[in-house]
């Protein structure tokens, strides 16, 4: 027995959950979970049903096929674990926690090699058994330099690659080579609070909460399709450095979440827009 998702993304229709199960029950696979939704503004299905059984993918997808509307998407993908590679600079509270959650077993993940343009995290990585790669680019063109990690990371063959706050812009050509790939995070003060030291501004416009953002990479500059997302409140005690220690809490626990829902094949992007299945 084989456990499987299938990922459908279509133009909405009627009796598409019918056809769609009609044709899993035609191939004796069980469906153990099933999720849906209609974008009504857009005219759009979503549905991503976990199937178990004995599986011709050619022939399940040809069926398919014939019976989903034109314009359709599907995809038929292994329920089993995923392969990432972590870009780190110097901030270890990200990288630490999806190291601990991997190791404990609260992240289903295997993490192939982290990546770093700084030494900083070199040690942590290592206590784990984990391949760092120092890729310095002090002295290189920006494109010299992601030439050597494009290098490194495509050893890996990684589904995924997450910037675990990789504090380096990356080029269009980088985005475009993992399209669809790179899960970023950040502090949700974007735009308002835009460069160096977020959460001192923040301290001092005397905001009210703080927060963090996962999302996919694009060319536009912390602009992607958002995976996840959440926030705290403050108020008038806190300092500065204890909003950076709050957003921090906020920031590894919002990739955290974003990573488990992709790695569990549960975000379709659609446009700039994500469906996230929870």
């Amino acid at each position: 027995m084989e456990k499987k998702i299938l990922l459908t993304d279509c133009p909405d229709a009627k009796g598409l959950i019918a056809k769609i199960t009609n044709i899993c029950y035609k191939h004796q696979l069980n469906i153990t979970k099933n999720d849906e939704f209609v974008d009504r503004a857009q005219g759009r299905f979503f549905m991503r049903t976990a199937l178990e059984g004995i599986f011709n993918d050619d022939t399940f997808l040809k069926d398919l096929d014939m019976t989903l509307p034109e314009g359709a998407e599907r995809r038929l993908v292994a329920s089993g674990r995923k392969r990432v590679v972590l870009m780190v600079t110097k901030e270890s509270h990200c990288l630490g926690d999806i190291l601990m959650k991997c190791y404990s077993g609260a992240l289903d993940v295997d993490i192939a090699a982290v990546v770093g343009n700084h030494k900083v995290l070199q040690p942590l990585v290592e206590k784990f058994d984990i391949p760092f790669h120092w890729v310095p680019a002090e002295g290189l063109e920006r494109a010299q330099h992601e030439e050597r990690v494009i290098e490194i990371v495509d050893r890996y063959e990684p589904d995924y690659l997450i910037l675990a706050k990789y504090m380096r812009v990356l080029t269009p050509q980088f985005v475009t080579h993992f399209k669809n790939r790179i899960i970023n995070i950040h502090h949700s003060f974007l735009p308002a609070f835009i460069g160096a030291k977020p959460y001192l501004q923040a301290f001092e416009r005397g905001v009210k909460i703080i927060g963090a953002t996962a999302h996919f990479v694009t060319d536009d500059l912390d602009e992607g399709p958002i995976i996840e997302q959440d926030v705290i409140h403050v108020d008038h005690s806190y300092s500065a450095d204890d909003m950076a220690s709050a957003g921090r809490d906020v920031e590894k626990q919002v990739l955290s979440r974003a990573l488990q829902r992709v790695l569990e094949e549960r975000v379709f992007i659609h446009g700039n827009r994500t469906v996230v299945f929870k």
